[in-house]
């Protein structure tokens, strides 16, 4: 019976992306584990989302789902670094972040780990894989003065060498929003290449970890359909935004609306 309402929900939350109040937490764990490659979105600062995001996963993960956690929050060369924490860290969630971040604290990375450190400890306690998906600002900055080949390698700058012409003007529209229209023009072309390799590196790993079953979690710019990890992925993923405001038709498969969190106009002063 619980396979059945599991799949039901599952063929439900596929290609529905239009956001609903009715997408509780106990609703997404039931669909979750239908899905072999999940993208979970966020508003980096909104902790109603958060709080929603985990509630769903810990009830899917407590059901049984064991899929790979990979978190947009570590950097692909810490790789080694967390496999080596999960082994000698205990439960000791702290002690898995600082091998994360490179032995450093928590706090310079710019994350608020208070909303990060609950996903941490769920891993620990049912002993899934952490994955580090991200490209670090080193490497994309390396990427806009050097160009794909040096930082990711041919293979995939092969595949990125021709990015279709709605990515990359949907992305520049993104960027350009995202930095208050205050970015010179010719600056604009070069932080797309990042963000287009961001999204390339978080792909490249969700894929890699496929076959087991894997989550991703970031933000809910990587996680569109329209734009994101998705238009690089070789697998079938279940995208799902977390978010304050209407989205439009198509950039998730499905969205969950989320309290609105209050914050300074960010383009305020600039």
């Amino acid at each position: 019976m619980r396979f059945l309402m599991a799949a039901v929900a599952g063929l439900a939350l596929a290609g529905c992306a239009t956001p609903r109040s009715d997408w509780t937490p106990e609703r997404l764990a039931l669909a979750l584990p239908v899905h072999k490659t999940v993208l979970l979105g966020e508003v980096h600062d909104n902790a109603d989302g958060h709080r929603q995001r985990l509630e769903a996963l810990a009830r899917a993960v407590e059901a049984g789902w064991r899929p790979a956690i990979a978190l947009e929050q570590f950097d692909r060369e810490r790789q080694a670094d967390l496999d080596a924490a999960l082994k000698t860290c205990g439960h000791d969630a702290d002690c898995v972040i600082r091998a994360g971040l490179g032995g450093g604290g928590t706090e310079p990375s710019g994350w608020n780990w208070d909303f990060y450190r609950p996903v941490v400890a769920l891993a620990l306690r049912y002993d899934l894989p952490l994955v580090a998906a991200n490209l670090s600002r080193a490497d994309a900055l390396r990427v806009m003065r050097e160009g794909y080949a040096p930082v990711l390698g041919m293979g995939l700058a092969a595949r990125l060498a021709a990015v279709p012409q709605d990515l990359a003007a949907g992305q520049r529209r993104e960027v350009d929003a995202g930095h208050c229209g205050k970015l010179p023009a010719s600056a604009l072309p070069r932080m797309v290449d990042a963000q287009v390799a961001r999204d390339a590196v978080m792909a490249g790993v969700v894929d890699a970890n496929a076959a087991r079953g894997v989550v991703l979690l970031a933000g809910n710019g990587h996680v569109r359909r329209d734009l994101g990890v998705p238009r690089w992925l070789v697998t079938t993923a279940l995208s799902v935004g977390y978010v304050e405001q209407v989205p439009a038709a198509g950039t998730y498969d499905a969205a969950v609306l989320i309290k609105g969190h209050p914050r300074a106009d960010p383009c305020a002063g600039l």
